[in-house]
């Protein structure tokens, strides 16, 4: 039987000040990486040395909090003993559990590590539940974290289908394809997403000042062109803006939009998710500690009185002055 304990939140840290103010604003869990390519937020300054791990953890701990270390992009040829060393080091760390994508991997962790609690990323991709279920009784996994890609009711009927606990994203950046499967930043830097970590890594992007116009590109492809006031999310190329037939920049893919689905918070909990995850480790201490907070504050206000939940104006306003993009966006949470 399923435990009907309240649902955790699990929010990101790239770094120890980020850690620090997700557990200060109320987090359950604070998901974190090491500083390499092992980790799918592989940018410059970002994410953890083993030390400052060390020191984040024990902070945790302190106050009644775990720590989840993603280790969940894909080595390539005889790479795979960087992120052998990396989940080494996860469980010399006493992480309360690492979040695994690759096959080969999830075995080297398994095997070595027959206790170790084991998360299912995003990265991989599963999101039915004879995936789950394959993932359960091939590696123990005790969690998967779902892809941006099912409605709450698929959520409800994929509860009644596993007994696997199941995480899904409520707050951050939304992506429109297959999450874990991606090539786009691939085609055009000739760089993967799921084995370097990053998309649209940051030595390929170029801010080009040309007389009023600011125009970024991605290894000298043009993803948008950018007027005096307009702004931009970080250049990836689903939120690019191309040139159409007209000569205009448009978005071909989608208007950059955040997940924000505070108002779904009754129907999520009711469908039988076991956690709420904010996405953005690449994000500020200052959107951690906010988007944390409004979280927690919205999660609690359901369990005082679930008949009576509504989304505060306040929380609106603070999420969407702080989101990535245009405006909020259930995604497809709703309908497809």
């Amino acid at each position: 039987m399923l435990s009907l304990k309240k649902i955790e939140l699990v929010c990101p840290a790239g770094n120890l000040p980020s850690l620090k103010a997700a557990i200060d604003n109320g987090a359950d869990v604070v998901y974190t990486g090491f500083n390499d390519a092992t980790n799918a937020r592989n940018f410059e300054g970002l994410n953890f040395t083993p030390n400052e791990l060390k020191e984040g953890i024990e902070y945790a701990r302190k106050r009644g909090k775990k720590v989840y270390l993603a280790v969940n992009t894909f080595p390539q040829m005889d790479t795979y003993h960087q992120w052998y060393k990396s989940i080494d080091n996860a469980v010399k760390l006493n992480a309360d559990a690492i979040i695994l994508a690759n096959l080969g991997i999830l075995k080297y962790a398994r095997d070595k590590y027959p206790d170790t609690n084991i998360h299912l990323s995003v990265q991989a991709s599963s999101s039915n539940y004879e995936s789950i279920n394959f993932y359960k009784k091939h590696f123990g996994i005790k969690r998967v974290v779902l892809p941006r890609v099912l409605t709450v009711d698929e959520m409800k009927d994929l509860r009644s289908k596993t007994d696997v606990e199941l995480e899904v994203f409520a707050i951050g950046g939304l992506c429109i394809n297959i999450e874990g499967r991606c090539y786009l930043s691939s085609f055009v830097t000739g760089a993967s997403t799921n084995t370097e970590g990053a998309c649209s890594p940051s030595r390929f992007v170029r801010f080009i000042n040309e007389d009023d116009k600011l125009k970024i590109t991605l290894n000298n492809v043009v993803l948008n062109e950018l007027g005096t006031g307009e702004t931009s999310p970080y250049p990836t190329c689903c939120k690019g803006r191309y040139i159409n037939e007209n000569g205009e920049y448009v978005y071909a893919f989608e208007e950059p939009e955040s997940l924000n689905v505070l108002e779904l918070i009754p129907k999520i909990i009711d469908a039988g998710m076991n956690a709420l995850k904010i996405e953005g480790r690449q994000r500020t201490k200052a959107y951690v500690a906010g988007m944390t907070k409004v979280l927690h504050e919205a999660v609690d206000s359901y369990y005082a009185n679930p008949k009576s939940y509504k989304v505060r104006e306040d929380w609106l306003i603070k999420t969407n002055s702080t989101f990535e993009g245009s405006k909020p966006t259930l995604g497809c949470y709703g309908e497809k």
